[in-house]
């Protein structure tokens, strides 16, 4: 492995997807990596301001897509990029396939406007690795109950959560070789072997 990495991790609320940061992060570290953990929305201090206001004020759909593209400019600008450009792995817990899947499938807003706006910010940048943690909504729906309280996104009902899959599975089929379904059903040992067996296919010694 060399040069900049950017891998992300997606999934619907309560799959799982952040207890595995850590460890994708050891992974790539025991391996001589400078490894940068980040998150959308957010990762700078701009970008973790418009979080708290799509996290918790009411908005319509496309104020909800437009600050949540203005967080992920920045974030690209002042933390992604030049991270890259050092030569460091950015592992990304959520990116541009969360705004497809939430605003878009779930809000069931429109795909072209998404495009547009992915266009314009990103400039062709996308993760090398999406790592898509797939686990039924009901199933999702009772992880989140027992361990906090909603925000605006997670206090969604499962027929919500069911058309957020569904937009993940787009974009999957959209770019297969940039996405690996993980399987976030059984314990998290478990799951993380899953996930370590890409990773050792992905990027071989």
């Amino acid at each position: 492995m060399s040069g900049g990495i950017f891998v992300t991790v997606e999934g619907i609320d309560g799959a799982g997807k952040s207890t595995h940061l850590a460890a994708l992060r050891a992974w790539f570290e025991a391996r001589g990596r400078e490894v940068v953990m980040t998150r959308e929305p957010g990762g700078t201090e701009l970008a973790e301001a418009l979080r708290e206001m799509v996290l918790h004020r009411p908005m319509d759909t496309l104020t909800e897509a437009l600050l949540v593209f203005a967080a992920r400019r920045d974030h690209l600008v002042h933390l992604i990029e030049p991270a890259l450009s050092r030569g460091a792995v950015v592992l990304g817990d959520r990116f541009t396939d969360a705004s497809f899947a939430y605003q878009g499938g779930g809000r069931g807003f429109d795909g072209q406007v998404l495009a547009q706006l992915e266009t314009w910010v990103q400039a062709g940048r996308q993760p090398q690795l999406t790592l898509w943690f797939d686990l039924p909504a009901a199933e999702a729906a009772r992880r989140r109950a027992a361990v906090r309280a909603p925000d605006r996104f997670e206090a969604q009902d499962v027929a919500f959560f069911e058309r957020v899959i569904a937009g993940y599975a787009a974009r999957q089929a959209a770019d297969p070789a940039r996405f690996e379904r993980i399987d976030a059903r059984g314990e998290p040992g478990e799951v993380w072997r899953r996930v370590e067996a890409v990773l050792q296919r992905r990027f071989p010694a």
